[in-house]
């Protein structure tokens, strides 16, 4: 089924590279990305109310084209439904929970480019536990839905570090380039790690 490609969605267990993924394809395929966590979070870690949670992505997922990068399975739905295209990251445990403690080490007492300002990085056991039980707990479901939607949005699961360069070289050829001299202009360093 081919697809526009222009409302794609990124899930996956943290630290799979969802992030970096996003922003790849955002300079590969010239679409605004945006990042959940740095649209949920308010300075201090405060979350919005519900209403004001849903109004936001509700905003996002009416434009014409976008890249949203995140999980928030409260609103996974909304987002699953505005979609033509959906990524699920799904790399091995182990690899994401080592990413997530190397980004947790690189950007300790900072916030990362993929955070909402005045949050500086932190891991904590809950988080590490989530990433661990993910495959468990959390994957089954998004398979579920996955399925339930197959034939009507493009789906695309990634589970090696290869599968996903290989994407991302695929779609490079596929669009055209922003500056054919440009260092990395397609965005794959960090994928490798």
């Amino acid at each position: 089924m081919p697809s526009p490609r222009q409302k794609i969605i990124l899930i996956g267990s943290g630290g799979a590279g969802k992030s970096t993924l996003a922003r790849a394809l955002g300079e590969v395929l010239h679409l605004p990305v945006h990042h959940l966590d740095v649209l949920h979070w308010r300075a201090g870690w405060v979350s919005p109310t519900k209403e004001d949670w849903i109004a936001t992505q509700k905003k996002i997922c009416v434009g014409e084209s976008w890249i949203i990068d995140g999980n928030y399975g409260g609103t996974m739905d909304l987002r699953l439904a505005a979609a033509d295209t959906i990524i699920f990251v799904d790399l091995p445990r182990w690899l994401c929970l080592y990413r997530a403690l190397k980004r947790a080490l690189v950007f300790r007492g900072l916030t990362r480019p993929d955070m909402a300002a005045g949050c500086p990085e932190r891991i904590d056991a809950e988080f590490v536990q989530w990433i661990w039980n993910y495959p468990a707990t959390r994957r089954p479901g998004i398979l579920e839905k996955l399925e339930r939607l197959r034939g009507r949005k493009e789906i695309i699961i990634l589970k090696t570090k290869r599968e996903l360069s290989a994407f991302l070289i695929t779609i490079g050829r596929d669009a055209t380039p922003i500056s054919p001299d440009s260092p990395g202009r397609y965005g794959f360093q960090g994928l490798g790690n």
